[in-house]
């Protein structure tokens, strides 16, 4: 920004500066301020367009997954979550912490359509509820996991699930091998592109949605939209930021409290040449009052962060 000092007779040109010189000098004050108006509008004008141009070039993104027959993506998985429930005088905070790394092996892929296999290769983790002793398991060790592990223990170096999903992510088929879904936070393990090519700014919803429990544990479902906005494209990589956005009314906080765990708001990397996500990462933060009768409340803090990572020696799949 430049800075103009108008006077009527100056002495010298030397006490102007930027483009004010020209014009000023040995201009009268009426001529001087009819000219500054017009260049003032002229520099809004420029200064409009150029922020057009480089917000709107016009330039847009198709973002696909691109995988190959054979090839395996692994990917290391932390979840830290931290919940502390008050209902009357009695308060309990309960703490965990898994870490896991998982692969897909890409059985068939096509350019419309591509299969593969989720795999639990390791897991790591500790928890503790209230005064309890911290329970800690690690699929590395040879002991014997506690009782409260012992599920997620016999699924190590199996098949979760088979899943075909088409290049935008979509999933048209599950076998859910071992019963289990792992997609905490988002509706599917991979994520749902937009149909059209996107440009910075852009933003598209897949909608999904969460099952809860009531007061007299009836299951109610609730839509949610996942709203993805393309923030920006560096060196071939996207960055998307994710909201969650609730379509169906909350009208009970004990719902809310469960609710509020399945949303997802975070960032995420993807690679627009790869066709692969390389990073995501959802944070929670929320508290709930009144859950449980006018004397409770609830407070819920979590990190989720799931990376790919360089391939590594993994347990064969139990077929």
């Amino acid at each position: 920004m430049f800075e103009v000092r108008i006077r009527t007779a100056p002495k010298s040109p030397s006490n102007l500066t930027g483009l004010g010189i020209g014009i000023a000098y040995g201009l009268g004050e009426y001529k001087v301020s009819r000219y500054l108006r017009i260049f003032s509008a002229l520099m809004v004008s420029v200064a409009g367009f150029a922020n057009v141009s480089a917000n709107e070039d016009g330039q847009k993104y198709l973002l696909r997954y691109k995988m190959k027959a054979g090839e395996s993506l692994h990917f290391e998985v932390t979840h830290i979550a931290k919940t502390k429930a008050k209902i009357n005088d009695t308060e309990e905070i309960t703490q965990m912490h898994t870490q896991s790394r998982r692969h897909w092996e890409v059985e068939s892929a096509t350019d419309k359509q591509i299969t593969f296999s989720h795999v639990l290769d390791s897991v790591s983790m500790t928890q503790q509820a209230g005064e309890q002793e911290e329970m800690q398991w690690s699929s590395d060790s040879d002991t014997d996991p506690p009782a409260m592990f012992r599920g997620v223990a016999e699924q190590i170096g199996t098949k979760l699930s088979t899943i075909t999903i088409d290049s935008r992510g979509q999933e048209s088929s599950r076998a859910n091998d071992s019963g289990t879904k792992s997609d905490l936070g988002m509706g599917s393990l991979t994520l749902n592109l937009p149909e059209e090519p996107i440009a910075i700014g852009g933003s598209w919803s897949v909608p999904r949605e969460v099952r809860v429990r009531d007061e007299n544990a009836e299951v109610k479902i609730f839509k949610i939209n996942e709203v993805y906005t393309l923030e920006q494209v560096k060196t071939g990589v996207a960055t998307l930021s994710i909201r969650s956005e609730a379509l169906t009314p909350i009208d009970s906080e004990a719902m809310r409290s469960q609710i509020v765990q399945q949303l997802s708001n975070g960032e995420i990397r993807f690679d627009v040449d790869a066709g692969r996500m390389l990073e995501k990462t959802l944070d929670w933060d929320e508290s709930v009052v009144s859950f449980r009768g006018p004397n409770s409340a609830m407070e819920y803090r979590a990190k989720l962060t799931e990376k790919l990572v360089p391939t590594v020696t993994t347990r064969s799949a139990k077929r």
